[in-house]
């Protein structure tokens, strides 16, 4: 039998002893179910952290330096949550090696409980921090995109800061418990000091499950839904007027498009319309290719979203039910105690992916990244160069050193040594 590291043991009082007897109960319902195969999670599960680790780092490392080497013209509300969201990755990702062996040892935490505290609330801290951030430049999209002379005002660096020390601070909270109740615990049934959630009562688990459920999932996908769909719908109704006036005024008369600021918003003088803000469109309408551009990469935010998360969430619902003794079958048993740790696989998976559709999508920190490497291979070639030139330098003060240090030799012996 494998316990996941977030398989909680659900007990009704806070002693030991009937925290074990409830998981021995468990265990023996579930082993009588013998014509369910269990998945070997102690080989496949380190792969993937593996994977996941290596291509998060360097993904979320190179999206910091980018966006760290920014210039203060570059420094705008979503970049400044992007980073946050970038640091909040790496933090989570650091831990995933400890993970990876936990697995791989078959659920026996080696590093103590301070390591399995510690480890436990990152990933509570991610879980949580990430998706707020993400709700953030959601939000932020809507309005720069849908909104841009209302929210002209408020949309500044400052307070996007003050949003992520109020996040942090959000975040940090709900972790808390965690952190307070993550212990290594050992675990008879399988002879493992494992780093598991000990729940004092059944009110603990009920309230850290529906806060996880509801806070880390329903409601954030319920704001980005929103705040994307909004965008998708202004896109198209904006895409849709432009070519309605392109059509309605002759070639000789300007049209409304034509008229436009530079910074994409209509003049006074005419009627004001929706427009795109520089930072989403360049300052023009999106127009063919890059109004498509757009609501791919629209679609794409709210599906990852969705994919990587979704399916963690049910499990976890799912094992809500099961512990409140509405589910209790063998199907429910196997995909709870299969499918809870590959499913979080896929929920940690996010952390690799958000930069790539944050970050690496836009032209814009594609070429700042180049611009950057560029400019570290410059100075690296300098540096290999100009050590080559103080060699040479050297080499050659040291080959005329010789050269007259046998000249001297030289002439020692061809002079006299004294009188005949």
């Amino acid at each position: 039998m494998a316990i996941p590291n977030d398989r909680f043991i659900f007990n009704s009082t806070s002693s030991p002893d009937t925290t074990i007897e409830v998981f021995l109960n468990t265990s023996i319902a579930q082993l009588n179910c013998t014509d369910w195969p269990r998945t070997n999670t102690t080989t496949v599960i380190p792969a993937i952290y593996s994977v996941i680790c290596v291509l998060g780092v360097i993904g979320n490392t190179l999206a910091v330096w980018v966006l760290a080497h920014g210039s203060a013209s570059r420094r705008t509300v979503a970049n400044t949550f992007m980073l946050n969201l970038c640091l909040s990755d790496l933090l989570f990702l650091l831990s995933l090696p400890l993970w990876a062996v936990y697995y791989s040892q078959g659920y026996s935490w080696p590093f103590g409980q301070v390591a399995c505290k510690i480890c436990g609330a990152l990933h509570n801290l991610n879980l949580y921090a990430s998706i707020f951030f993400i709700t953030c430049m959601s939000i932020d999209r809507y309005l720069a995109i849908v909104r841009p002379l209302r929210s002209q005002s408020s949309r500044h660096t400052e307070r996007a800061q003050l949003t992520c020390i109020l996040v942090w601070v959000l975040a940090c909270a709900c972790s808390v418990p965690t952190l307070i109740l993550r212990k290594t615990y050992y675990l008879e049934p399988l002879d493992v000091m494992a780093c598991v959630i000990h729940y004092p009562d059944d009110t603990w688990y009920l309230t850290l499950i529906w806060m996880k459920i509801v806070l880390a999932f329903l409601l954030p996908l319920f704001v980005i839904s929103c705040c994307y769909g909004a965008i998708g719908r202004h896109l198209l109704a904006d895409s849709g007027l432009a070519r309605m006036q392109n059509h309605s005024h002759p070639p000789n008369m300007p049209s409304l498009k034509s008229t436009e600021s530079k910074e994409g918003c209509s003049k006074p003088e005419r009627p004001p319309t929706p427009c795109v803000s520089p930072s989403s469109s360049g300052g023009r309408p999106l127009e063919g290719r890059g109004l498509e551009r757009v609501l791919w990469t629209v679609a794409a935010v709210v599906l990852a979203f969705f994919i990587c998360w979704f399916p963690f969430h049910c499990v976890t619902f799912m094992d809500l039910l099961r512990n409140m003794g509405w589910l209790n079958s063998c199907r429910v048993n196997w995909a709870i105690e299969n499918l809870t740790p590959l499913t979080l696989c896929l929920g940690f998976s996010n952390s690799a992916f958000n930069p790539v559709l944050y970050c690496f999508i836009g032209n814009h920190f594609r070429g700042r990244l180049g611009t950057l490497c560029k400019g570290m291979c410059s100075r690296v070639k300098t540096r290999v160069e100009d050590h080559s030139q103080k060699r040479g330098s050297f080499s050659t003060r040291l080959s005329s050193f010789s050269r007259k240090l046998s000249d001297l030799k030289d002439l020692a012996v061809v002079e006299p040594s004294g009188p005949a």
